[in-house]
């Protein structure tokens, strides 16, 4: 199972953390991005080959202590095609060197749509008897609010690339709980979709005891988290919204098993601007990034001492 893999990672790094590739031109300091800007006369060109390069730098920086990346795909498809390309080759660039890449773009369709997602990001593309891997990720964040219509054409893939994905349960947003506190029956909605996750996940579960179905639980909700994490004992966690969002190391120590397994958590924007943070020279920008990583490793290994497998 592909979760297997990311678990490996964490333990041979000793780091239940992933850095977000949300790049943004206001993130890129100007001696890398304004030589791209300045050679295409394209701005979306431009932008994209300044994007790709920096994520190349974020991730030299941090390959060794970090054991996964996740680019959020709306940053790379606002550029159009170009961006699109931008995340292929991020993507290929993070696995090339040994990382786990979770490809977030909240995917949910039907039928022979949701087929076209799970080949597209998890999958190949096959045609004249060859075959091709579009984007190539490890696993992608969806929605699960289509029900299982949505999610078993995933888990063919899953099963058939060692693949897996994070389905949308709690989120770290403020009104996340419009929806998902709401009762239904006698569970909440989030209840009720991580419960689902248990069952998409329990034909599909690797040897450390975690299924191909993750499950997304923000770092903003810490009692949900430690509740969730008793409730879906097969289901590991994408956890968002900890440094920039509020979340802090103390509030998701609820989200690790007795293993110190059974998350991951997600920092973007602080690791992406450390430079701006520290107010250091903006050439060594990726060394403020790899800072903030060791920082972020430590602020956890506080909260989390001992991971094994």
């Amino acid at each position: 199972m592909s979760l297997d893999r990311l678990i490996e990672g964490i333990v041979r790094t000793q780091n239940p953390a992933v850095v977000g590739l949300d790049p943004t031109l206001d993130y890129i300091p100007g001696f890398l991005k304004e030589p791209f800007l300045a050679e295409f006369d394209d701005p979306m060109e431009g932008a994209a080959a300044a994007f790709l390069e920096y994520n190349k730098r974020i991730i030299d920086a941090i390959y060794d202590i970090v054991p996964a990346v996740k680019p959020q795909a709306a940053y790379y498809e606002a550029l159009g095609w170009q961006g699109v390309r931008a995340l292929c080759e991020t993507i290929r660039y993070a696995k090339g060197k040994g990382m786990f890449v979770i490809t977030d773009g909240k995917r949910n369709d039907i039928g022979s749509t949701m087929k076209a997602y799970a080949s597209a990001h998890l999958g190949t593309f096959e045609a004249a008897g060859k075959q091709a891997e579009p984007f190539g990720g490890d696993a992608l964040t969806v929605n699960g609010y289509l029900g299982t219509d949505g999610i078993a054409p995933l888990l063919e893939v899953c099963d058939g690339r060692d693949r897996g994905i994070f389905v949308l349960v709690k989120t770290s947003n403020p009104s996340s709980g419009e929806v998902q506190d709401k009762l239904c029956g006698e569970r909440t909605v989030y209840q009720m979709m991580g419960d689902l996750c248990e069952t998409w996940g329990g034909e599909h579960l690797g040897k450390y005891g975690y299924s191909a179905v993750g499950a997304v639980v923000g770092a903003t909700y810490p009692e949900q988290l430690q509740e969730l994490r008793l409730r879906l004992p097969h289901t590991f966690f994408l956890v968002p919204g900890y440094g920039a969002q509020g979340g802090s190391a103390a509030g998701i120590a609820g989200a690790f098993d007795e293993r110190g397994l059974g998350a991951i958590v997600n920092s973007s924007r602080a690791v992406l601007t450390a430079w701006k943070k520290e107010g250091c020279d903006e050439r060594d920008f990726a060394g403020a990034a790899r800072r903030e990583a060791l920082r972020m490793k430590e602020d956890l290994a506080a909260v989390n001492k001992a991971i094994h497998i």
